[in-house]
């Protein structure tokens, strides 16, 4: 366990009765529960042995995640372990995590006894009765723990309000009478918000803020203010800052309150600053002057004014002068402080073993001359005679950061990569080189005797020229028959590629006719004038394909005569077929009663009669769906008919 100790973690103690609730639980859910008397003797024995041991188990668990949780005054930081005497009393504490302890043995002795018990257990209702037992005396130890429970419950409710205090850490320890000005100054110095009231003993516990310099975490601690009588008189809030005083190292910053706001006079914050200055053995110490505003260190009386002056006397001590209400001096006080810490672990250092061990890591590399000749350093002469960079002076140099200026600034200069460039001719350095010609890169066939090479590749074209070396090549000729079997062949490409359009073209429109587009916009008139032009009677042709086929019996009568051919047993079959009505379908509700009355008892009746199968969510009678096939309301569980009593 570290010297910083995070309170925080520590978990909840439960009370007595709550933490055998939760034993006794946990082991009716986790063990086995169902046993019968036939089963042989050798498994009812395990069966209620498991229930013993699992039980120690859950005491031992839980009663040693307290003891683990809670800091052992022995192991943790002086500081945190003379605090928590202060707060909660060190033997009080050790006793009730000494009881736990107690409690704990106990209880595994118990379960040690009635293991061995039950292994002679000679029947259900005897190892039954054995297991009652064991639960029964550790939950009694248990109960006899019933304060010593309450006591670290509200410990570690206390703990855990406490503040995080880094003991190692650069610390600023503020401390002096109640009401100089202590808490004003940690709000101004850090995000800290302590109450500050106009009257003594408004801390009452440490607070603690946090604060950068140099680029360095510090904190800052406001105490309690302490009063001037003995230590064993003073109570738990004063003795909270010398606790601090005593085990942290930190500057010490003591306040005093020249004007006497406070209530308090010059004489008694000195005198009270020679009582507590044991304290501040090997500590950087300083004096902090504050509410300079009300009154000055010149505007004290003789008397006084000596006073302070032996006590600043001592050359250790570091006087600052401030007022937290005008700000006058705070960052000076705070600059002083935390310079003056800094110095102080600096010098620890070196005065500790550590050092040693790291100067011992460490070591210098010094060069030894191998010989006696002389090696000057070696300058080339227009370094050495180059004139010394001036901006005001108008003959200067240019650098480009001039050059930048003059063309405009960023983002307008651009750099000239090319003026660095060594040609023979310093005209070459901005020619535009191609870098691709012809698809072939040029660096691949940079050569210095191209010239002479290209010379001597002409000679020997025109050497083959005279040989006739080209003559012959340029006799031959394409055959006719390969050139007629070329285009035969870009024909049948081409033919190919025209059949596959219009394939694909009426794959795409096979489900659906296509009309021409110069039929598209043809009005019927349009259409009819067509089809005349061409000499067909289209009117004739479409009253011949709408006209019905004559039948004998039903002609209409004759426009001459004006009588029917049709019969008469035809007329009276046609007469009766169209004086025919049609059959009104009946509501089957309806159908066997006499009047409103019954229908409404009908449907009463319907409606008790559906009520069970509406509670089973049944469509109807014939519906013999089972949706759940196992309820988890009938098959969780592992207890069967009867009561726990039976077992």
């Amino acid at each position: 366990m570290g010297s910083y100790y995070n309170f925080k973690k520590v978990q909840p103690v439960p009370k007595a009765m709550d933490f055998i609730d939760i034993v006794l639980s946990k082991i009716q859910r986790k063990t086995p529960t169902v046993v019968h008397p036939n089963y042989q003797i050798s498994r009812i024995r395990q069966f209620y042995m498991k229930k013993v041991k699992f039980g120690q188990d859950c005491f031992d668990e839980k009663l040693d995640q307290i003891l683990a949780d809670f800091p052992k005054l022995d192991e943790i930081h002086p500081f945190y372990a003379d605090l928590m005497n202060v707060l909660y009393d060190r033997d009080h504490y050790k006793l009730a995590l000494g009881q736990i302890s107690t409690c704990k043995h106990l209880i595994d002795s118990v379960a040690k006894d009635y293991a061995r018990l039950l292994k002679f257990g000679d029947s259900l209702f005897r190892c039954k009765q054995l297991k009652k037992a064991a639960l029964g005396r550790m939950c009694t130890i248990m109960k006899r723990q019933k304060d010593s429970l309450a006591y670290l419950e509200q410990v570690r409710q206390h703990l855990a309000r406490l503040p995080s205090i880094d003991p190692n850490t650069r610390t600023l320890l503020v401390c002096g009478y109640p009401n100089v000005g202590k808490s004003s100054f940690m709000n101004k110095l850090t995000r800290a918000e302590v109450e500050v009231q106009p009257y003594a003993f408004t801390t009452k516990s440490l607070f603690v803020g946090h604060m950068d310099y140099r680029n360095l975490r510090w904190q800052v601690i406001d105490t309690p203010g302490i009063l001037d009588h003995p230590l064993e008189q003073r109570n738990t809030i004063e003795m909270q800052s010398i606790t601090a005083l005593a085990h942290l190292r930190a500057a010490v910053l003591f306040f005093i309150d020249l004007s006497e706001q406070c209530g308090y006079s010059v004489a008694a914050q000195c005198s009270l600053f020679d009582s507590i200055k044991p304290l501040f053995a090997n500590k950087p110490t300083l004096v902090v002057v504050n509410k300079i505003d009300a009154m000055r260190v010149d505007g004290l009386a003789s008397d006084e004014r000596s006073r302070f002056d032996a006590l600043v006397a001592d050359s250790n001590i570091t006087v600052c002068h401030m007022s937290t209400y005008t700000d006058e001096g705070v960052m000076e006080c705070k600059k002083a402080a935390c310079d003056k810490l800094l110095a102080s672990r600096v010098e620890m250092k070196m005065k500790s073993n550590k050092i040693n061990d790291v100067l011992q890591k460490l070591h210098l590399a010094q060069p030894v001359a191998r010989d006696e000749k002389t090696r000057p350093a070696s300058i080339p002469e227009n370094v050495m005679n180059r004139q010394k960079y001036d901006r005001a002076d108008p003959n200067r140099r240019k650098l480009e950061v001039d050059l930048e200026v003059e063309a405009g600034g960023a983002g307008v200069f651009n750099v000239d990569l090319k003026k660095l460039y060594q040609f023979k001719n310093a005209e070459w350095k901005y020619d535009k080189i191609p870098e691709i010609m012809d698809g072939k890169n040029i660096a691949d066939f940079f050569d210095e005797d191209i010239e002479a090479r290209l010379a001597e590749l002409e000679r020997e074209e025109e050497r083959l020229e005279r040989e006739g070396f080209y003559e012959a090549d340029g006799e031959i000729e394409m055959d006719d028959s390969d050139e007629e079997a070329l285009m035969a062949a870009a024909k049948e490409v081409e033919k190919k590629k025209q059949q596959l359009i219009r394939e694909n073209v009426m794959k795409k429109s096979k489900h659906r006719a296509i009309l021409p587009h110069q039929f598209k916009k043809k009005t019927v008139s349009e259409m009819t004038a067509h089809f005349a032009e061409k000499g067909i009677d289209i009117e004739e042709r479409a009253r011949s394909l709408v006209r019905k086929r004559g039948r004998s019996e039903s002609r209409a009568p004759s426009a001459a005569t004006g009588v029917s051919s049709m019969s008469l047993a035809r007329e009276q079959s046609l007469a009766a077929k169209r004086h025919k009505g049609v059959s009104k379908s009946r509501d089957r509700s309806t159908m066997g009663v006499k009047d409103e009355k019954q229908k409404a008892v009908s449907q009463k009746v319907l409606h008790f009669a559906q009520r069970p199968l509406n509670a089973h969510a049944k469509a109807s009678e014939s519906d013999r769906r089972i949706l759940t096939k196992m309820p988890k309301h009938l098959f969780s569980g592992k207890r069967g008919s009867g009561s726990a009593s039976h077992r």
